[in-house]
């Protein structure tokens, strides 16, 4: 059985509850006869891989619905094998070449450039292009982007790209350029609401608005979030009555204590113990920039306020070299180091013998 989240989402642009204007805009772009390369951005569960599939449905109709599953392998110049797994219909394809690490380039190069080639077989297609849906796009590396920008300006006459990203500034301005923009922003409270009094209607209970509001309140404008918590709350308690408490993810709680860790304690020894957590934390696949943001965000809840500003200040440096360098580890144990230092420095004067 599916969860909600998937079970309710919505099949075409007429269906999306909120950015009325953005699906009545892209109702007009798949109507003309020139559709161009777009790029969606905006935060996690703001919903646009819903309008990116309503888009295609509004392009080709219910074909694109009818999927499969698919495993291509690709062989590096030093014949190892990749294997990435493919999300396809006869009009489009769905690709995450980020999964492969720094070899995305040879999955973009050699992937489209095969689409690109071939004719679309569906003669009754509203469009005669194929649309290939990049996800995780500002995850691909320089080589990755730089060829997929020749491949968008070669073979636009039978191919369409459309990118899903989280933020464009680690995306290159000439694949920015070659796109239209299409920035699905997060929704406000009263958007969540109406969507989780229609999701409760239709699977057929009321939800009270004290409930609604400390849901919304704690998915924070993340939509998916939302609809697991509501379920997982009404799989908790039927009726919804009572104390209900919205559980938080054992990684969020982890990096709670990390946070709790620097506080308390700034010494070497302690370094070394919140390294120790930071190698569990990214063993369990959380990606560093989450661990970063997280673990910032409780620190700054628990300092003073004249530390606040330099804290976040630091966690937006460190993000960054984060993104450039490899060595993930390094960056989040620096900036541990940093944090620590402030604290001492404002509590203890300069006494900073701890860490000569």
């Amino acid at each position: 059985m599916s969860l909600w989240v998937d079970q309710y989402r919505p099949r075409s642009l007429d269906d999306l509850h909120y950015h009325q204007g953005l699906s009545a805009r892209l109702r007009s772009l798949a109507a003309s006869g020139d559709f161009p390369h777009m790029l969606f951005y905006g935060p996690s569960g703001a919903g646009k891989k819903t309008r990116i599939a309503c888009t295609l449905k509004e392009l080709f109709g219910p074909g694109v619905e009818k999927i499969k599953i698919d495993q291509r392998i690709f062989l590096t110049p030093s014949k190892r094998k990749l294997e990435v797994n493919l999300v396809q219909s006869n009009f489009h394809i769905e690709i995450t070449p980020s999964e492969t690490g720094n070899y995305d380039r040879i999955v973009i190069q050699e992937l489209l450039k095969e689409i690109a080639q071939t004719q679309q077989v569906d003669l009754n297609a509203k469009q005669r292009f194929k649309v290939v849906i990049i996800n995780e796009a500002d995850s691909l590396s320089r080589d990755a982007q730089a060829a997929l920008r020749r491949t968008m300006e070669k073979y636009m006459s039978n191919m369409r790209i459309i990118l899903c990203a989280n933020s464009t500034s680690r995306l290159i301005a000439p694949i920015r350029s070659r796109c239209l923009l299409m920035r699905v922003a997060a929704p406000d409270s009263d958007a969540m609401g109406t969507v989780l009094d229609y999701v409760a209607r239709r699977v057929g209970f009321d939800l009270p608005p004290d409930v609604a509001g400390q849901i919304v309140e704690d998915a924070a404008g993340n939509m998916r979030k939302a609809l697991l918590v509501l379920e997982a709350l009404k799989m908790q308690s039927p009726d919804l009555s009572g104390n209900l408490s919205i559980a938080k993810p054992d990684w969020e709680t982890y990096c709670h204590k990390v946070a709790d860790l620097i506080v308390q304690e700034q010494t070497p020894a302690r370094v070394m113990e919140v390294r120790a957590k930071f190698y569990e934390l990214l063993s369990h696949c959380i990606p560093p920039t989450v661990i970063l943001k997280t673990v910032a965000e409780r620190v700054v809840e628990r300092v003073d306020e004249a530390l606040k500003a330099d804290i976040m200040h630091w966690a937006a440096f460190y993000e960054v070299r984060m993104r450039v360098g490899s060595k993930k580890i390094f960056h989040l144990e620096a900036w541990v180091v940093k944090v620590m230092s402030l604290y001492k420095q404002f509590f203890y004067g300069m006494d900073l013998t701890g860490f000569d």
